[in-house]
C-alpha cells in the first residue's frame, strides 16, 4: 500500500510542467498580444518588453495582470521579474498599444498577501497559477505567502509612466 504524497512534494513537478507548457504556449501568445489591435486575450494578458540583465538580449514576455484602477497587478513568480528595475519605465503592449509603465516590485509579505487577495477577488483563476496555499475562506495563507516571498515571489504593481511624472512635477 502506498501513501499519497503531500501536495508540497507535488508542487515542484507541477511547476516544472507549467514551465514547459508556458514555454510552448507563449510563442503564439507573443504573436497575438503583439498585434496592433486589442484581442480578447488582452483583457488579462499583456506583453512586457524586457532586456536580459546579463545577456542584454531583448525579449517579450506574456504576463497576466489584474486591473486595479489605473494600476495593474502582476504575480511575479517567474524568472522574467529579475530583468525589471523598480521605477524604471518599461515598454508594455497592452490592448494593441505600446505604453510605458513603471514597475514597483512589492516584497513586503503583508502587502503581497493583501494584493494577492485583491487579485483573487477580481480573477479567481489566479489561484491556479500562483502556487501559494490558501486557507478555508479562500484567502492566501499568510505564512505561505511569507515563505514564498523569502524564496523570491513578489507582486509587480505597474503604474502609468505619465502619472508618475505628473506627480513629480507638482510642488
Amino acid at each position: 500500500m502506498s501513501a499519497v504524497a503531500p501536495s508540497t512534494s507535488q508542487r515542484p513537478l507541477k511547476m516544472r510542467v507549467m514551465r514547459s507548457v508556458f514555454r510552448v504556449v507563449n510563442v503564439p501568445m507573443r504573436f497575438v498580444l503583439g498585434l496592433p489591435v486589442s484581442t480578447p486575450l488582452a483583457k488579462r494578458l499583456m506583453l512586457v518588453h524586457l532586456t536580459g540583465r546579463r545577456s542584454g538580449r531583448r525579449y517579450r514576455q506574456p504576463i497576466s495582470f489584474v486591473r486595479d484602477g489605473e494600476t495593474l497587478l502582476t504575480p511575479g513568480g517567474g524568472q522574467w521579474k529579475f530583468n525589471l528595475v523598480d521605477g524604471q519605465p518599461t515598454r508594455v503592449t497592452l490592448g494593441g498599444r505600446d505604453i510605458s509603465l513603471l514597475p514597483e516590485l512589492v516584497r513586503d509579505p503583508a502587502e503581497v498577501a493583501r494584493l494577492l487577495d485583491a487579485m483573487r477577488a477580481k480573477n479567481p483563476a489566479i489561484t491556479r497559477f500562483v502556487p501559494i496555499a490558501t486557507v478555508a475562506d479562500g484567502t492566501y495563507d499568510r505564512d505561505a505567502v511569507s515563505r514564498a516571498v523569502e524564496h523570491g515571489f513578489l507582486i509587480v504593481r505597474w503604474t502609468p509612466a505619465h502619472r508618475a511624472s505628473d506627480q513629480r512635477r507638482r510642488p
